[in-house]
């Protein structure tokens, strides 16, 4: 498994992969904050800008992509990846 970062560099769009990615596991933290400001109602462009490092009043079109392609992830690796949960018997 690769080590996740505390505030890696994003991709414009997240994977669509059927399965857990190499980037999945290295972003685990951003998928973490991208879940969390959803869940305390955070504007998004906020988002993008302290979490994704996206201005998005200079490049708006790539901010909202970027953050609602994260965020979509976010949300499939918690419901239907196991890089959450506890794999081991431990």
């Amino acid at each position: 498994m690769t080590k996740p970062q505390l505030d890696p560099d994003v991709a414009d769009v997240a994977p669509n992969e059927p399965a857990l990615t190499a980037y999945d596991e290295l972003h685990v933290v951003t998928y973490m904050r991208l879940l969390q400001a959803e869940g305390e109602g955070a504007d998004w462009t906020e988002v993008a800008r302290i979490v994704l490092h996206i201005d998005p009043e200079r490049e708006p079109d790539r901010a909202r992509n970027a953050y609602q392609s994260h965020l979509a992830r976010a949300k499939w690796v918690t419901e239907h990846g196991r890089l959450l949960r506890r794999t081991d018997s431990r």
